[in-house]
């Protein structure tokens, strides 16, 4: 393989359902020449991992032939519930174990679909938000790191945030309440982790249509009740591009935060909204 990361392994949490954002970042890494582990958690359990939020096996199997096709990377799946920390262990060690390394970790998995008025609210769906969103990419961090540090050469950890994690937004309090954890998480990560050569960042999109962004859509009109013609529509007017992100705008950037290129970058929280955050 040739390209900014050949003879990289990289690690994408949360990455099997076909069309995500996890499979763009996945596709836009291999392409570059690195190895993949590809993470989802591979069957669904009730309201608070329902089939439009998580990738099942058939999901993850088919996203990976997807990637392999692609680009001719090598791709290795592993499926887990990332609310227990030996899942997370667990594909930190099929990087080890298939590839003897692990240069690339990607934070992606999160809960974006547990939203409603904070007075509603169930204590069950904040600890599953909380769990997915921060907890995981922290123990993901402890041990994706402990594998960098061993093996010597430094390593790029970037974790997927959001616009919530700079901007507040009503109906997803326990979100946007995760995603602002999430980017301290990453500037004190980043502290510890620099002696070792190893940069931490996020990146902060603003809103994706995905599978998941389209159950987001109707979610959020139908609270403001509103179309979702009318919904996207107003989305689109706050943002100075004039369109809604897509998923190979944060595949684009996390590219470029593990490659060579960005080596002196780290703690930074990169806004991918087309203009909308600063505006």
């Amino acid at each position: 393989m040739t390209g900014r990361l050949a003879g990289k392994v990289a690690l994408v949490t949360g990455a099997g359902r076909p069309g995500g954002l996890g499979q763009a970042i996945a596709q836009a890494l291999a392409a570059e020449g690195a190895a993949i582990v590809l993470h989802d958690r591979g069957a669904v359990a009730g309201e608070t991992a329902p089939a439009h939020g998580i990738g099942v096996a058939t999901d993850l199997e088919a996203t990976a032939a997807a990637i392999r096709a692609a680009t001719g990377a090598e791709v290795e799946t592993v499926t887990g519930d990332l609310m227990e920390e030996a899942a997370i262990a667990g594909a930190v060690a099929a990087a080890d174990r298939r590839f003897g390394r692990l240069d690339i970790l990607v934070n992606n998995a999160g809960v974006g679909y547990l939203f409603g008025p904070i007075v509603e609210m169930e204590a069950a769906h904040l600890d599953t938000v909380l769990g997915v969103n921060l907890r995981a990419p922290h123990l993901a961090i402890k041990h994706a790191a402990r594998l960098m540090i061993r093996g010597g050469a430094g390593g790029r950890i970037v974790n997927i945030a959001s616009q919530a994690g700079k901007s507040g937004f009503a109906m997803a309090t326990a979100y946007t309440a995760s995603k602002h954890g999430l980017i301290g998480l990453t500037r004190a990560a980043a502290l510890e982790l620099a002696p070792y050569a190893i940069t931490v960042n996020a990146v902060c999109p603003n809103h994706v249509t995905t599978g998941l962004g389209a159950w987001q859509n109707d979610f959020m009109a139908r609270a403001r009740g509103e179309s979702v013609a009318d919904y996207l529509s107003g989305m689109r007017a706050r943002i100075p591009l004039g369109r809604v992100g897509v998923p190979d705008d944060t595949a684009a950037a996390v590219v470029f935060l593990c490659s060579d290129a960005a080596g002196y970058i780290t703690a930074e929280a990169m806004n991918v909204s087309g203009g909308e955050e600063y505006h």
